[in-house]
């Protein structure tokens, strides 16, 4: 088989996998509008969309269930987005957020506000921030002279996931049982209670990472062929990291 004929056949594959997903999805949104303590029927929904019939079933629709929908399906996409990114980057299929102890500072962050009662308002940015100096803090261990290592890059995160995980720990068990609870909600994560105010909060970092993670495609291309025929290229590695990795530390962060 050429080349040319492969390439085709793995865009088709592509198109195949794209569409049936996609399928899948509008049907996960039917079933998420119309199921419920209260079911809507397809007639009901789209009165509801329009703000028409029952004010109970338009409540229900604009308040609770579509909000709801949108956030997962933003959580969703972000973490998956942010998963590819540093699979690629790192060339592990077993990468994630919490590898690179990206998730770690970002629940110490909120252990620490919520245990101390300091700031609950803010705790959203507050585990933004901490996701971001947790990033920083692993890139400048696995720097090495102009270049990022990507094996020091690793153990990093797992090296900062160890201790942060372990002033949790510390943390929660001198905290009170009810800051407990609300402490392991936030890192547990849930879509309960979640409406518009958190979706214009998080939805616009999320969307402009996830454009920034599409723009990167080509790097991570690239950064799979190796290091060396990557810079054969002219790809410079330091520069796709950062960009790949803030990337990924953004929809970490923001979901």
């Amino acid at each position: 088989m050429s080349y040319q004929k492969f390439l085709n056949l793995f865009k088709e594959k592509n198109r195949l996998n794209a569409t049936v997903l996609l399928v899948f999805i509008a049907l996960v949104i039917v079933l998420s509008l119309s199921n419920g303590s209260v079911e809507l029927s397809s007639h009901e929904i789209i009165k509801a969309f329009f703000r028409e019939g029952d004010l109970t079933n338009q409540i229900i629709f604009w308040e609770l269930r579509l909000p709801r929908l949108i956030a997962s399906l933003l959580v969703g996409s972000a973490l998956g987005m942010s998963g590819a990114l540093l699979q690629g980057m790192l060339r592990n299929g077993l990468a994630s957020p919490y590898l690179l102890g990206i998730s770690a500072g970002s629940g110490l962050v909120i252990v620490l506000l919520i245990s101390m009662g300091l700031w609950l308002s803010w705790i959203p940015i507050a585990a933004w921030i901490g996701a971001i100096l947790t990033t920083l803090i692993v890139y400048c261990l696995a720097k090495s002279g102009a270049s990022i290592s990507v094996e020091r890059l690793i153990l990093a995160g797992v090296a900062l996931s160890s201790l942060f995980g372990s002033i949790q720990s510390m943390l929660l068990l001198q905290t009170e049982d009810g800051r407990v609870q609300a402490a392991l909600t936030w890192l547990i994560g849930s879509l309960n209670s979640r409406g518009w105010a958190e979706i214009k909060l998080a939805g616009p970092p999320i969307v402009f990472a996830l454009v920034m993670g599409l723009l990167l495609s080509k790097q991570l291309n690239l950064l799979g062929l190796g290091d060396e025929l990557s810079v054969g290229l002219g790809n410079s590695l330091f520069r796709s990291r950062c960009l790949i990795g803030a990337s990924a530390t953004l929809l970490a962060a923001s979901s």
